[in-house]
């Protein structure tokens, strides 16, 4: 058996690391994981404050994705995609009796950025339209489509790449930032913005927009109430197509098993993955509404990949569904999510440096302030070097504390597996508080 030290070393110089300079990388090395915790090589338990990336929605190590994986394997392992097997007719069947309304053809992928790349083709295969509209506080994955489409500054290196016939939205965030205007002139505005740019691009040239289900890396800004209902009342209008990328928000993380239903809306489109199997296995699913299938029944559908209806990542995602609905997971969601926003509240009467808390079910983020008169963040949108320091500092004072979260710029993402308890919720945000003293510390 290898030592820590040798398990990261081998990593190191004999695989790269995603979104990093590669001397800085810094990995720990979990032996195994069950719950709500990891465990180092060194034995060390880990609290897992963010489901490693917003997606081992039903905790770690649950054997019964285990023992499904393993039937699965000892049937068949792998067909062509011109196959079928019983478990993806049982999943297609199951991912069609969750999804709402007319989503009821699933496409199979390997993960949310597959999802969403063929989202896009499809979009413009059914309209004959080549345009696709994002935002730039959003993300839809690593490769160039996903870039293409969101505004995260990690696309911003591969730019000469990007994809082109892609246009980005600013967020009503701005508009909600405007004072003396009330909450329904803001949102008019908003979407009075949205249209000019639907007619600025040309009204006939759209094949769809793309916005997530709810805001999750980009420091899981909110939706103005009626927002979303607004952009696909506007896609309604003009014939273009939604987009719901799912892949972050859905299966239960939002207190609903997707954050769509949070909007009172039925998208076009689905992007799925991560928590459609908790990440046990890599999968992702498109689903398309029956409007959409219908055009290629006797018209060849032209995207596909090898992997597409893999039967053993079906299985886990078959299993993990089955755990959703049988533990109550996105009931304890909804409890926790009540609870966690009450103990954020409490928190704040010690640490002045503790700014908005933006949540949704288990999707949350809580701004880390530099200023509290002017609500600056202790770090800036895409900052880098100087401006991480205070960053850097709380993110190692959680690692040394035993917590693993996902922290970003001035936000620290409380976004733990749907299996939380009520004490596992007071573990993590008590060493979240002992962190906070080194931005109250630097408070201005």
């Amino acid at each position: 058996m290898l030592s820590k030290e040798q398990i990261v070393s081998d990593s190191k110089e004999f695989s790269l690391f995603s979104w990093s300079a590669q001397a800085s990388v810094n990995p720990i090395a979990i032996e195994r994981a069950e719950g709500v915790y990891l465990y180092d090589c060194d034995g060390n338990k880990i609290i897992d404050f963010s489901s490693g990336l917003m997606s081992v929605n039903i905790g770690h190590g649950d054997q019964r994705v285990t023992a499904a994986v393993v039937e699965q394997m000892q049937k068949v392992s792998f067909v062509t995609p011109s196959c079928t097997t019983e478990i993806r007719a049982k999943l297609a069947k199951k991912l069609a009796e969750i999804c709402p309304g007319h989503l009821n053809k699933a496409f199979f992928t390997l993960c949310g950025t597959s999802s969403v790349d063929n989202a896009i083709k499809l979009a413009r295969l059914y309209t004959g339209r080549h345009k696709i509209i994002g935002r730039y506080r959003a993300f839809h994955g690593g490769s160039i489509g996903g870039m293409s489409v969101g505004g995260d500054p990690r696309k911003l290196a591969n730019d000469s790449q990007q994809m082109t016939n892609t246009v980005l939205l600013d967020d009503p965030y701005y508009f909600f930032g405007m004072k003396n205007l009330d909450e329904a002139t803001k949102l008019s505005l908003s979407l009075e913005y949205v249209e000019r740019v639907i007619h600025f691009e040309g009204k006939t040239n759209i094949a769809a927009f793309i916005f997530e289900g709810e805001s999750g890396s980009s420091g899981c800004l909110h939706y103005p109430k009626g927002y979303l209902k607004g952009i696909k009342a506007l896609c309604e209008k003009y014939d273009i197509l939604f987009i719901a990328d799912e892949v972050m928000s859905g299966f239960g993380r939002t207190g609903k098993w997707f954050g769509f239903e949070n909007h009172a809306i039925i998208p076009d489109m689905v992007c799925m993955a991560k928590g459609l199997t908790s990440s046990y296995l890599p999968l992702g699913c498109l689903m398309v509404s029956d409007t959409i299938a219908a055009k290629f029944e006797n018209t060849p559908m032209m995207i596909g990949l090898t992997y597409n209806a893999h039967p053993v990542t079906m299985a886990a995602a078959l299993a993990v569904i089955n755990i959703y609905e049988s533990d109550n997971l996105i009931e304890n969601t909804r409890q926790m999510s009540t609870y966690l926003e009450s103990k954020i509240e409490e928190m704040r009467a010690k640490h002045p440096s503790m700014g908005t808390f933006r949540n949704t079910g288990l999707l949350g983020c809580l701004d880390v302030l530099k200023n509290k008169a002017t609500g600056e963040l202790i770090c800036p949108y895409n900052g880098a070097g100087d401006d991480l320091k205070v960053t850097n500092a709380i993110a190692g004072k959680l690692r040394a504390l035993g917590l693993y979260t996902f922290v970003r710029w001035g936000y620290i993402f409380i976004a733990p597996p749907l299996c939380i308890t009520k004490a596992e919720i007071d573990e993590g945000l008590s060493i979240i508080s002992e962190a906070l003293l080194i931005a109250d510390a630097h408070l201005e």
